[in-house]
């Protein structure tokens, strides 16, 4: 019975952490819609996406305990966010302009810190999460370098539901704009620590939860 419970939590944990993941992410990659305030939304997104991988590859990955799991997890919001970017495209976008955010390059690294320090938890946390947020910032950017015209088409075919918390009050000159990348990569590379030990931590929760 324990088995049969263990592998039906499995996956139903995973259902929900990866699809909760990719919703709470889905719009990480349209801070090119936010003209005004592009580079601070690009700061903002790159760590809520550092987040949301993070906790998520890391409770799969010390769930299976196999080594490349994390990189399947990062697939499985990959595709997801492909999945709900095509309503952008259905809506009349142009299709270089959905900026889907790269997660998987960076769901291989904790893969990597775990395999290479043969599944030491800590090693994980503490090399895998700073990999993990020094590298989602930069391979977002490389991502957004690949889109034409950000700016033209950013007017042209304006967001249809802004969030007035994100509509620009005035231009954002000055504070993020310099270089998001590196501020993105420097808080996330503190933060995702912390990231991932919560991912541990929930491994930890849901076999107490299923062991009571």
């Amino acid at each position: 019975l324990m088995v049969w419970l263990r592998r039906c939590t499995h996956y139903l944990f995973i259902v929900v952490v990866a699809v909760n993941s990719t919703l709470l992410t889905i719009n990480a990659g349209d801070y090119i819609f936010y003209t005004d305030w592009a580079w601070t939304s690009f700061t903002v997104f790159s760590i809520s996406q550092t987040l949301m991988l993070a906790v998520g590859a890391t409770y799969y990955l010390t769930f299976t305990g196999v080594p490349g799991t994390a990189t399947y997890y990062g697939l499985i919001m990959t595709v997801y966010t492909w999945v709900a970017k095509g309503a952008w495209f259905a809506l009349g976008y142009p299709y270089d302009f959905i900026v889907t955010p790269i997660w998987l390059p960076s769901a291989m690294l904790p893969d990597l810190a775990y395999w290479a320090t043969k599944k030491n938890k800590h090693s994980l946390i503490l090399f895998g999460g700073v990999l993990v947020g020094m590298s989602l910032p930069l391979f977002n950017m490389v991502n957004l370098i690949t889109v034409a015209d950000p700016l033209e088409t950013a007017f042209k075919y304006p967001r249809p539901t802004l969030p007035p918390y994100m509509t620009p009050i005035e231009p954002q000159v000055g504070k993020f704009y310099n270089s998001p990348v590196a501020l993105g990569a420097g808080a996330g590379a503190v933060l995702s620590v912390t990231f991932t030990a919560l991912g541990c931590k929930l491994n930890t929760w849901t076999y107490r939860w299923m062991a009571a």
